[in-house]
């Protein structure tokens, strides 16, 4: 006599069974969301214009947003043939292994980049709160990265306008130099002491300027010959060295405007100090009218800081 095969009933294959089942419950809910979603969209082409929310709450008992959001589902997983004999109805094998929160979070991901995501990131086994800190840390990174070569570029360009700028000073300067040489030349033929010694005198200054212009433009071609900072493709965090390079160009380079500003200064504070030697050396009677003269002009100037 044949006796039936029995299978002992242990907690460890019940807690297996239910498992599969959790699974499956998993997969058919996504499955059915797909599947709602694509007759919910194939409906709406059908119903006639401002009758489709009356449609949803008389017919199957949604609100727009429901329906919206299944739509969605559809959309972003499930393929455009009618599922049959068994298939899944989504786009793809990885896509068909979703459970519904999962795929739900994944949403948050653009659809051209989900699978390669869920490959490289092993979604498929994440809890639904590992998969939404995984999408989070993602988009940080992203964030952090795009933040980074938006800075690098911005500290590129400033240098590159603070050359610029720098070389139309040197160009000035350079023209500057070369025109107060000939007035101390012919000072010189007529035996002019006194515009002799005012020549000199601006002509060390305005050399002492172009050596400036010339040593911030020689620091400026060192910083753009330097390594350049390599801002991984891929990065889950901005590394410490990257970040002390862009901090390192946030001290040291000056905007193009400032470095602009300084050799402005620089020439004006020049001049007025000119200025103030030419007073002393006019006549104690005259010397009152154009002390005031500058007075005002400096006056004016106040005005418009």
């Amino acid at each position: 006599m044949e006796t039936a095969l029995q299978i002992q009933r242990t907690p460890e294959l019940i807690a297996a069974e239910i498992n599969h089942i959790k699974d499956q419950t998993k997969t058919m809910l996504l499955y059915n969301s797909i599947e709602i979603g694509r007759r919910l969209t194939e409906a709406k082409m059908c119903v006639p214009h401002g009758e489709w929310g009356a449609w949803l709450e008389e017919k199957v008992e949604f609100s727009k947003s429901s329906a919206n959001y299944l739509m969605r589902i559809f959309e972003e997983y499930g393929n455009n043939q009618l599922a049959l004999f068994g298939e899944t109805g989504a786009k793809s094998q990885a896509l068909g292994s979703l459970s519904y929160s999962q795929a739900v979070a994944l949403l948050a991901i653009p659809g051209e980049e989900r699978e390669q995501f869920i490959e490289e990131n092993d979604a498929l086994n994440m809890s639904t709160r590992e998969l939404q800190q995984a999408i989070k840390e993602r988009d940080q990174a992203r964030e952090e990265k795009e933040k980074a070569e938006d800075d690098l570029k911005y500290f590129q360009d400033q240098i590159e306008k603070g050359q610029s700028a720098l070389m139309g000073a040197k160009k000035y300067f350079s023209e500057e130099l070369e025109r107060l040489e000939k007035e101390l030349e012919q000072a010189q033929a007529a035996g002019n002491e006194k515009e002799i010694r005012i020549l000199k005198q601006e002509l060390e200054q305005t050399d002492e300027m172009l050596k400036c212009a010339n040593d911030e433009i020689d620091e400026l071609k060192k910083q753009l010959t330097e390594k350049p900072i390599d801002v991984p493709a891929t990065i889950e965090v901005i590394p410490p060295e990257v970040e002390a390079e862009l901090a390192k160009l946030r001290s040291k380079n000056k905007s193009a405007a400032e470095l602009k500003f300084k050799l402005q200064f620089d020439a004006l504070t020049s001049s007025f100090n000119s200025l103030l030697q030419t007073l002393d050396e006019i006549e104690p009677d005259n010397r009152a009218k154009y002390t005031n003269a500058v007075k005002t002009l400096i006056n004016k100037m106040a005005e418009y800081l």
